[in-house]
């Protein structure tokens, strides 16, 4: 019988977890117990993965209704909920053709991160999570969404300690593009981006979601 290598499947774990937004994944649960210790003791929610492009990772659905309340860009960005455990956060961002025409991509989205007052943020955006967490990244690749079909990106960071009061070190207005000189649209993160002073954040490349 074939045995898959402990590495690829971390990381083939830490993908389904993360863009199916369905909580933290054996990534999270390697860095808390190298040694796997309590992996027997600690109880495992139900998942039910969505149908996917990629055998081992899941993703966004597509589908989105087109035409009412789309930006003149033909694009509309929108992110999931923040999933943390120990040091690590993800969340994913999805892009929909909400527009009447083809929309492609290739490559990373292009971010910005501002705090509670809109004031830039000193955050080093890295096109790959490799300094991050050993997340594959499907890399740059030609994407074409039709009307109401979806991509999307995992963005990943480390966890560091934020004053709570004032929200200060946290990212909280993220303002992202399909790709460098194309609009931006703001959104707010459930959650926040709680970068503070680690000042990384990953993005993989855009992949299309689930037909």
């Amino acid at each position: 019988m074939s045995v898959i290598p402990a590495r690829r499947m971390v990381i083939l774990a830490a993908v389904a977890a993360l863009t199916a937004g369905c909580g933290l994944p054996a990534e999270l649960d390697r860095e808390a117990d190298p040694a796997r210790t309590g992996a027997r003791e600690r109880p495992r929610p139900a998942v039910t993965a969505p149908a996917t492009n990629a055998p081992a990772a899941t993703a966004p659905a597509s589908g989105a209704p087109t035409g009412a309340g789309c930006p003149d860009t033909g694009t509309r960005v929108s992110t999931g909920m923040v999933t943390a455990a120990m040091g690590l956060r993800a969340t994913t961002v999805t892009l929909t053709n909400c527009g009447e025409r083809d929309q492609r991509l290739n490559g990373y989205p292009d971010v910005r991160v501002r705090d509670v007052k809109h004031r830039p943020m000193n955050v080093t955006v890295l096109k790959g999570p490799g300094p991050i967490t050993q997340l594959e990244d499907p890399g740059p690749h030609p994407v074409t969404l039709k009307p109401g079909e979806s991509a999307y990106s995992v963005f990943v960071w480390r966890y560091s300690a934020v004053d709570t009061a004032t929200l200060r070190g946290s990212g909280v207005y993220v303002e992202i593009a399909p790709a460098a000189g194309a609009a931006r649209q703001t959104v707010q993160p459930e959650g926040g981006l709680d970068i503070g002073e680690t000042g990384m954040l990953g993005t993989t490349a855009w992949q299309k979601a689930a037909e």
